[in-house]
């Protein structure tokens, strides 16, 4: 069968796009600093560059033009006169003087004279801007760069969900992994299903979101993540697979949203990783493979077989059969 569209992707990235926003895409300005986080890497490292050459352009700019107006530089080898900054004579000594204030480097060459009110003022203003714009972009540059998004990348998914039976019942399955040996702290699982329905009142519902139990009662959805683990969703009245058989199974259309949050534990950031199971990744009739062993004083995980799955005797009937 031909991969349809998806509402999110394998790797968790949500296939949503806003358009026409009109007059609300203001908000995106008032809140400028998520918005420069939430840019991608390229963009941030364009504005991060365009920033400080602007605003070192016309600072710059700034203390030579009141070398001009003052006339300092005119009577530059006149010893006899006291400029506003000492040896700023043209544009690129105006510009030293400015990277090296800004800089906090003070060579001593060039400096800033009592007798220029002026330039005292303009001094003080180049240290506020100059405090504003460095914690602007570099507090955005490392919240990017402490963000936990590479963190959800070390978190396996099974690429398939299975369907047999366990403990008597019939039950939908997937695995989960994490691939550091850092934990993820108060981790915790959440299901969704998608699928288009129509209510009795002639409502067409394309996405329709509904919440698969995988443990919220009996808090197996709390998961101590130091191990793959199978997740499990028991298919019962309650469940909106009641009525699925494994001949239904082939004219479903439906897609299994997974999210997994947790807490990093070397950041303590919060993550999530998504995923996602179409109808044709859930296989009727199977089990996963068993990953663990038992070693010399420890316990080894086999990742090779994390997505490896087997068949197993299932009923092809639904539970309400």
């Amino acid at each position: 069968r031909r991969e349809r569209q998806r509402f999110v992707d394998k790797n968790g990235r949500c296939n949503v796009q806003h358009g026409n926003l009109g007059g609300e895409s203001s908000r995106y300005l008032s809140d400028l600093f998520t918005t420069l986080v939430d840019l991608k890497w390229r963009w941030n490292l364009l504005i991060f560059l365009l920033t400080y050459t602007v605003a070192w352009l016309v600072m710059a700019s700034m203390w030579w033009g009141i070398a001009y107006l003052r006339g300092d530089l005119h009577r530059v080898h006149d010893d006899t006169y006291s400029p506003c900054v000492a040896n700023v004579y043209n544009f690129p000594s105006a510009f030293l003087f400015f990277i090296e204030t800004e800089a906090t480097i003070g060579y001593g060459h060039r400096y800033i004279t009592e007798r220029c009110p002026e330039g005292i003022v303009l001094f003080l203003f180049q240290s506020l801007l100059g405090s504003i714009v460095d914690a602007f972009l570099i507090g955005c540059m490392f919240i990017k760069m402490s963000q936990p998004k590479k963190r959800a990348e070390t978190l396996m998914f099974s690429r398939a969900a299975v369907v047999s039976q366990r403990d008597g019942k019939l039950c939908l399955m997937f695995r989960v992994g994490n691939l550091r040996n850092s934990h993820m702290v108060s981790a915790q699982i959440r299901c969704k299903l998608i699928k288009s329905r129509q209510t009795p009142e002639g409502e067409f519902l394309p996405l329709d979101q509904c919440e698969l139990d995988v443990g919220f009662g009996t808090g197996a959805d709390q998961l101590f993540l130091v191990s793959p683990l199978t997740i499990c969703h028991e298919i019962n009245s309650k469940s909106p697979f009641f009525c699925l058989s494994q001949r239904s199974l082939r004219s479903e259309q439906f897609e299994i949203v997974v999210i997994l949050e947790g807490i990093v534990e070397t950041t303590g950031m919060t993550c999530q990783a998504r995923t996602s199971y179409t109808e044709d990744e859930v296989l009727w009739g199977h089990r996963f493979l068993p990953v663990m062993s038992l070693e010399d004083g420890f316990f080894r995980v086999d990742y090779s077989q994390f997505h490896a799955t087997f068949e197993v005797p299932t009923p092809p009937y639904s539970v309400k059969e």
